[in-house]
Formats: C-alpha cells, sequence, structure tokens
C-alpha cells in the first residue's frame, strides 16, 4: 500500500495496537500530526514534554503494554530525555517518537537541531535516526519489539520532516530478527537446581522482590512461591505491591528509607534469593545491608546486572515468569518455623508503635495509611520524589490488585501527576480504577500545569500535596549532614494551590488536622471527578 511516511508511523501504531500516545506537537512532527488526526490513536497533549515521557511511563506501567510519547526537534526532542532517563532506569517499555530537521540539513546546526539520539543514547535501549522512508515500517517493529522483550526500557526513533512526507510501499507483515539482540528468557536449569539446594540447607532465608516482578507480569507466582515455601519477603522500591501489604511474611520495603523489620530481616539472612531487583545503591547493594555471610542467588533477565554491584554466588539469567515457573515445578522446602516466627513477630511488634499526633497540622504517616484504607482495593498510588515517597513507601497499604507508582532509579521529581494521568487513561480503559497522586509543594511546582491536562481529558485524577513550605528532604540532608546549614530549600513564594486548582475549575480543599483529612478523602474519593487536596504537613517532620 502506496502511503507517506508519516502515515506509515501512525499505521505501525495502530498494527502495535497502540492506542494513546503523549506528547507536544512542533514543526518537524507536523506531518505525523496531520496524519494522526484521522488516526484511531486517541493523542493526549501535555504541557511540557517531560511529561509525555512520565505519561507514557504510567500508561505502560498500568497497561501492561509499550507507552508512547512524541514531541519535535530540539528543545522538545531534549526536554524528553529526563523522562525517558526515568523510564530508562525502572526498567518501563517506552517508544519515544522526535521529529527532526530535514535530512539535507542535518549537522548544520539550523533552527531547532538537536542529536537527540547521541543525547539520549546513555538512557535508551537503542536508538534510530530514519534516513530512508521505506526502513520505517522495520525501525517500529523492532522498536517496539526492542522495548517490550529483555529488561523493558525506553527506545528512540528520530525521523527527520522530509522522511515523513516521503512515499513508500507500506508493509509490516515481517518477523523480526535483529542481529546480537537474542534475550534469554528460560533460566539455566543447573543454576536452578543450585538454587533450590541453597534453599534446602538455608536457615534464615530471605526473597527480595524488585520491580522485575511486574515486568515480567509474575505477581502471581511469586504469591504462590512465598505461600509454598514460606519465605520471609522485603521489597525494593520498585518492588512496592509486589506482595500485598498486609501478607503476614511481607516484611516491607528495605533500603536507606526502609523500615526495621524489613532491613534486620535482610542483614540476618544467611540466604536472599533477588527476584527482578538491580541492586541499588539505596536498597541492597548498601554498605552493611547484606551480611557478609549470607549466599546471594540473583533472577534477572538483564545479565549486565547480575554481579554489577554485589556478587552474585548463584546467579540465573532469564524472564521472572519463566524462572519462577520452573522453581514452582520442583519439591521446595519451607523456610524454618523459628526464623518465619521471628521476623513475623517482629513485624508484627513495629506495626503496633503509635505515632504522635501534630496538632495544627496532618501528621503524614497517619494520613497514608487513612487513604489507603479508604481507597478501593485495586486503586492506584502514584508518589512524588521527597519525603511524602517516603511516607507513602512506608505506610501506605497496597492491597491485593492495587499498585504503587513511583521514580525509583533516577528519582525524578514532578513524576507523580503526570504519572497519575497516563495511570488514570490506561485504567479507564480497562474498567476504571481510582488513581490518586501524592506529591510535596516542591515536587507539584514543576508538574502543577498538567492540571490542564487533567481538565482537558477530563479524567478524575485526585491529588494530594503534602505542603511543609520546603523541600523537605533535602532539608533533612542539609540538617543532618550538613550541621543545620540550609540554603536553596524554602519555597516562599509560592502560590495559593488551592486557589489555583480551583483556576482549572477543579474542586479544592485545604486541611490542617487528621480529621479534617479523614473527612476530605472521603469527599474527595466519592466520585470520579478530579480533586486536589492540600495536607498542610510540619515544616520539619523526619522522613522516617
Amino acid at each position: 500500500m502506496l502511503m507517506t511516511g508519516s502515515e506509515a508511523m501512525v499505521a505501525c501504531l495502530e498494527k502495535e495496537n497502540i492506542s494513546t500516545i503523549f506528547g507536544y506537537p512542533g514543526a518537524t512532527i507536523c506531518p505525523f500530526f496531520d496524519s494522526l488526526k484521522s488516526s484511531r490513536v486517541h493523542f493526549v497533549l501535555v504541557r511540557t514534554e517531560q511529561h509525555a515521557a512520565h505519561a507514557a511511563s504510567g500508561y505502560a506501567r498500568v497497561s501492561g503494554e509499550v507507552g508512547v510519547c512524541v514531541a519535535t526537534s530540539g528543545p522538545g526532542a531534549t526536554n524528553l530525555v529526563t523522562g525517558i532517563a526515568s523510564a530508562y532506569m525502572d526498567s518501563i517499555p517506552l517508544v519515544a517518537i522526535t521529529g527532526q530537521v530535514k535530512s539535507d540539513l542535518i549537522g548544520r546546526d539550523v533552527f531547532q537541531e538537536a542529536d537527540i539520539t547521541g543525547a539520549a543514547a546513555p538512557f535508551t535501549k537503542h536508538s534510530y535516526l530514519v534516513t530512508k522512508a521505506a526502513d520505517l515500517p522495520r525501525v517500529f517493529k523492532e522498536a517496539f519489539h526492542i522495548a517490550r522483550t529483555g529488561r523493558p526500557g525506553p527506545v528512540l526513533i528520530d525521523v527527520p520532516m522530509d522522511i515523513q512526507q516521503k512515499k513508500i510501499e507500506f508493509d509490516y507483515d515481517f518477523p523480526v530478527d535483529i542481529i546480537g539482540y537474542k534475550p534469554r528468557v528460560a533460566g539455566h536449569s543447573l543454576q536452578i537446581k543450585k538454587a533450590v539446594e541453597a534453599l534446602e540447607t538455608a536457615r534464615r532465608p530471605v526473597l527480595c522482590a524488585g520491580g522485575g516482578i511486574f515486568s515480567s507480569n509474575t505477581t502471581a507466582a511469586l504469591r504462590l512461591l512465598v505461600d509454598m515455601t514460606q519465605i520471609p519477603t522485603v521489597t525494593t522500591m520498585m518492588g512496592i505491591g509486589a506482595l500485598p501489604t498486609a501478607h503476614p511474611l511481607n516484611m516491607g520495603m528495605i533500603g536507606t528509607h526502609g523500615c526495621v523489620p524489613a532491613n534486620k530481616a535482610l542483614r540476618d539472612a544467611d540466604l536472599v534469593i533477588l527476584a527482578g531487583a538491580r541492586v541499588g545503591d539505596r536498597a541492597v547493594a548498601a554498605p552493611g545491608q547484606v551480611a557478609t555471610r549470607a549466599k546471594i542467588i540473583h533472577i534477572d533477565v538483564d545479565p549486565a546486572e547480575i554481579g554489577k554491584n554485589m556478587t552474585a554466588h548463584i546467579p540465573i539469567v532469564g524472564d521472572l515468569k519463566s524462572v519462577l515457573g520452573e522453581f514452582l515445578e520442583m519439591s521446595l522446602p519451607q523456610a524454618p518455623a523459628e526464623w518465619v516466627d521471628a521476623v513475623t513477630d517482629r513485624k508484627l511488634r513495629y506495626a503496633a508503635k503509635t505515632v504522635p499526633e501534630t496538632p495544627g497540622f496532618v501528621e503524614p504517616k497517619t494520613f497514608m495509611r487513612m487513604l489507603s484504607e479508604k481507597m478501593d482495593a485495586d486503586g492506584i498510588l502514584c508518589a512524588d520524589v521527597g519525603q511524602n515517597q517516603i511516607w507513602s513507601a512506608n505506610n501506605f497499604e497496597v492491597r491485593e490488585g492495587g499498585r504503587f507508582l513511583t521514580s525509583g532509579g533516577m528519582g525524578t521529581m514532578g513524576y507523580s501527576l503526570p504519572c497519575a494521568v497516563g495511570a488514570k487513561i490506561a485504567s479507564a480503559q480497562k474498567g476504571g480504577r481510582q488513581v490518586c497522586a501524592v506529591c510535596g509543594d516542591g515536587a507539584f511546582q514543576m508538574s502543577m500545569m498538567e492540571l490542564a491536562t487533567i481538565c482537558q481529558e477530563g479524567i478524575g485524577v485526585k491529588l494530594v500535596v503534602m505542603k511543609n513550605n520546603r523541600l523537605g528532604m533535602v532539608r533533612e540532608l542539609q540538617d543532618n549532614s550538613f550541621k543545620g546549614v540550609h540554603n536553596g530549600v524554602y519555597l516562599d513564594g509560592s502560590p495559593d494551590f488551592v486557589k489555583l486548582a480551583e483556576a482549572y475549575g477543579i474542586r479544592a480543599r485545604r486541611v490542617a488536622s487528621n480529621e479534617d483529612a479523614a473527612a476530605a478523602v472521603t469527599e474527595m474519593l466519592a466520585d470520579d471527578r478530579p480533586y486536589f487536596l492540600e495536607c498542610l504537613v510540619p515544616q520539619d517532620y523526619p522522613s522516617l
């Protein structure tokens, strides 16, 4: 079929069953947008390009599909980089499409020219600069294949304006065969046998679940494995929700800002099974986080991650679904009862600790627990970066079917609101779920323009801003490590957020007590319309 390059780009998206994309138009991507107008693919206009990648990330994480974002050349493309890097660090499958100046102008520093394939190379699985219009179908098919297979991640396609305008014969009916790219799926059977043998002799085993559990759609297999073996389980921040928070063997989040039962269980373990965790420095690889005597079994689809930050005594390269499936087919021992009793008792004692009231303010930990109780069981919480992220990670109860979404590896402020936009649109396509974004007043001011996107799309995203007029985590770092010298952390000059939300036509409320907060959350969740809730929290309240 004869069509223009831009029509072929749209046809590729349709062939990949992409129903929604996020972005911001500009001159060099205009041919694509002209062809997109007559397509069934829905375009969501964000208010800055970085948020297109974040929204596509939230969409991908909830839908289980590849997220797609699009921008023009020059500043449009470079604005995508932070969002692309965030997706790369958290293994989120994205395809980023950028316009480029005409082919004969590349390298001449013309208006809005930027080498985006070079700039984004460290943060993508692969990138393409399309030099022949006839290559578009192959490039798109390869890009989606690369993004969703192996360790998922972003792929960039840069398309010059003239390539979008040339005529080609469109054909998408061909297999993908990329030389040198053959991700391993099945784990090595001998290594799996060794892992089972190590489990048989372990006295204090711990399973650590990372974000790979979600990438591989393995939550059910993980739950079955834990129930069969009774192994106490901890999670990285990206693995929160891999087991329901209330599961008796879920000890909680580990790491620098993790909880005591989880961190102590990991330090006491003599065998640690890392399932889909990258072993980041703030989680597993922090000094003293794992006892030196512990034997490490590391399961990951990306061989580059195994042994990179920690010695793996039994490395297993393969897709988690396949590897855990093999585990479940074997005769597995149960963890010693005395070990299980010790760690679960510690969890119960830790959970029983009371949190003091903070008169005149909302107490953050109590608020997060209350919010999780009032949200639907399958609700989605999108947490930003900063103190609000830690309050959410350690206190929001993720129930069966629920999700906890955040920026883990890159720690990108301003992530939660656009992520919630993508998550809400994805959930609406599958029956609809409650989606709530939580952020600090610093992070909100990095993304508040997306209130317009929420209104334009007519989606019921709920937004909670924990306001302390500080960049709270940086202020806390300055208190703890820089003798309490504060510099650049006060948010004086911030607008009235409630009035701002109301200016967008969004219902808004400010609360300064747990009692008022509970009433406001009930009101917020009563329907599926947008809602803005500002919680005044103490200025010096700690993360933990």
